[in-house]
């Protein structure tokens, strides 16, 4: 299973709710576009295993029309166990999935 590691800024979703993401780098979002087109759900969103730090959740990425990229939620469990905040830049590692 092929994993994606990358550096992304961790922002918080300005609606109802704030959601907290990281924007998948471009280069990253093409290779698992291409990767992920056999699996890929009606709305585009993939499973994945994602790792922050020493924490792993099983998840979905989400396509993002602004970006043109993808969208990894982070959970406050996630962010809580790892320090993380708004702001900060995250080493991220994902492995797609069967949803």
């Amino acid at each position: 299973m092929e994993q994606f590691d990358f550096e992304a800024e961790l922002w918080l979703y300005p609606g109802k709710g704030g959601w907290h993401f990281v924007t998948l780098p471009q280069d990253i979002a093409v290779q698992i576009r291409f990767a992920a087109e056999p699996t890929k759900t009606g709305w585009g969103s993939q499973a994945v295993l994602a790792r922050a730090g020493r924490t792993e959740w099983t998840t979905s990425i989400f396509p993002d029309k602004s970006s043109g990229s993808f969208l990894l939620p982070l959970k406050a469990e996630v962010r809580r166990k790892e320090n993380l905040t708004t702001g900060q830049t995250v080493k991220v590692a994902l492995m797609l999935t069967r949803a």
